[in-house]
């Protein structure tokens, strides 16, 4: 079953790019704050880099105003957030995460099969908003979509 409104962000740990590579686990992202977490399958993948992430770094202020941290999560690993990260123009202070092993989509529930793409285990494409490590809201996407995940109708919503 995935991750529902009024439940905690399982403790997991991912890794992130900063002065090498770091372990940050699901409880310091998420204490004590507000933050949208948004998952893509992958990294580089066409909507992924065409809508899902562009949407983000566009509204990036748009979330800060508001005290609001952002994470982009992925099942890559943290090189590969970090490069994508830098062709993306993403702003400091979104951050990169990687959840090489599904291990973090899986504990939410939101992991897919994409096998058939050569892909192995992913994440789901979702956004989660969350407050003082407890979420609020869960966007998920029906396979092949993009309708709900993007900054644009998260923004919406949370207003």
């Amino acid at each position: 079953m995935s991750i529902q409104v009024g439940e905690r962000v399982p403790e997991v740990t991912l890794k992130r790019i900063r002065e090498g590579v770091e372990t940050v686990d699901t409880t310091t992202l998420f204490d004590g704050r507000k933050a949208v977490l948004f998952a893509v399958p992958g990294a580089f993948t066409p909507t992924c880099s065409e809508k899902h992430l562009p949407s983000y770094v566009q509204h990036f202020d748009d979330f800060r105003s508001r005290g609001i941290e952002v994470f982009c999560v992925s099942v890559n690993d943290p090189f590969v957030m970090q490069a994508w990260g830098k062709t993306q123009h993403v702003p400091d202070g979104l951050q990169m995460l990687a959840d090489g092993n599904a291990d973090f989509a899986k504990a939410l529930g939101l992991e897919m099969d994409a096998s058939a793409y050569g892909m192995g285990i992913r994440a789901k494409r979702f956004a989660l908003y969350v407050e003082d490590g407890v979420v609020k809201n869960v966007f998920v996407e029906a396979p092949g979509e993009y309708k709900v995940s993007g900054a644009e109708h998260v923004l919406e919503q949370i207003s």
